[in-house]
């Protein structure tokens, strides 16, 4: 042991001694902890409603890149391409090269020019190699949104509003 030649006390007993107000208690611990789960709860529930809306807005962007991949085919092959809407599978692609699943919590239908509003089955969009579209519009929608992607039937060109 050391000692301090003017004193003569201990050194090792002075700087092992620490005050008693360093560090946090428990009691604070706990309300902040408190506090930082109410915050994040607070969040988890606004990013969980912008999760939805986002999925509707990315599967939109889909269906609608799908329809005018098919039109661009049509003109370049110089043959007709077909957007097949499975109604009730919640899928859509062109004919014979596959097809993609809507997420779960968006509902479609289409609305036919001719025929209404088409709630089940198989709805088709034809394209024509001289680039018209035989089809109408298709509504995608969940909770809180709504989208439609309506087709142009002399350019086949698609919006989405």
């Amino acid at each position: 042991m050391t000692r301090n030649e003017r004193t003569g006390r201990n050194l090792s007993r002075i700087v092992c001694r620490a005050p008693r107000s360093a560090g946090f208690t428990l009691l604070e611990l706990i309300i902040v902890m408190f506090l930082v789960s109410i915050m994040l709860s607070i969040a988890g529930v606004f990013f969980s409603k912008t999760l939805a809306s986002s999925k509707l807005d990315a599967a939109a962007r889909e269906i609608s890149a799908t329809i005018r991949q098919a039109k661009s085919m049509a003109v370049t092959k110089g043959e007709k391409q077909t957007v097949t809407i499975n109604i009730d599978a919640k899928q859509y692609g062109i004919e014979g090269r596959g097809s993609k699943g809507l997420p779960g919590d968006v509902q479609v239908m289409a609305i036919d020019p001719f025929s209404g509003e088409i709630r089940s089955g198989e709805y088709h969009i034809t394209f024509q190699p001289y680039g018209g579209v035989e089809g109408g519009t298709i509504v995608l929608w969940n909770g809180k949104k709504t989208v439609s992607i309506q087709t142009d039937p002399v350019v086949g060109s698609t919006i989405i509003k």
